[in-house]
């Protein structure tokens, strides 16, 4: 039975670590970096649809995304939903394909996204800590309903600290790899 409240933690940890590394691709740090496309949509036939699915988008250069429609008759509305996106970046439009050239980030540009970055870690640290309130809440009420022992619900809230020590860690990690890629000039 308590196993099923580790089990439970575990996969909800694993998920705010998985949503804090897909929040932290999206940051652009200088470098040209496809998924900072993943969140522009393109209006097409009527419906908002993700640009990787209208384009192949490649990095020809490191401080170079290329995004080349499958369809040229979109090549403006994509053009318009990167505009519209506000990225930081105007795409220069050759008739065929788009350019996006990622700016080199200033000084305090860096500093003001390992802010950011550093919030998006804490933040995800508080969903860790709501998440072990909700398994040792979990953990005490099979105690109270006689489901595990004193000695078994001792011995999971230590489980259960031991598991969110090493998804901070894993998060601290990720934080610390995002900041330093941020710093590199």
């Amino acid at each position: 039975m308590r196993n099923h409240v580790h089990e439970t933690l575990s996969e909800k940890m694993e998920k705010t670590l998985s949503v804090l590394k897909e929040e932290l691709n999206h940051i652009r740090a200088g470098r040209a970096n496809p998924l900072i496309l993943d969140k522009v949509k393109v209006e097409y036939y009527g419906s908002e649809t993700p640009i990787k699915q209208l384009a192949s988008i490649s990095v020809p250069e490191p401080r170079i995304l290329q995004i080349q429609p499958y369809d040229a008759s979109i090549l403006r509305d994509i053009e318009k939903a990167i505009q519209i996106a506000d990225l930081g970046m105007n795409p220069s439009n050759d008739g065929k394909m788009l350019r996006l050239v990622i700016p080199m980030l200033t000084e305090e540009r860096r500093k003001d996204l390992q802010k950011s970055i550093k919030k998006l870690g804490e933040d995800a640290k508080v969903a860790l800590r709501n998440e072990r309130r909700d398994a040792l809440e979990n953990l005490k009420k099979m105690e109270k309903a006689k489901e595990i022992t004193e000695d078994d619900l001792t011995f999971s809230e230590k489980e259960v600290q031991k598991m969110v020590d090493e998804y901070v860690t894993r998060i601290d990690q990720a934080v610390t790899k995002k900041a330093e890629e941020i710093m590199e000039v």
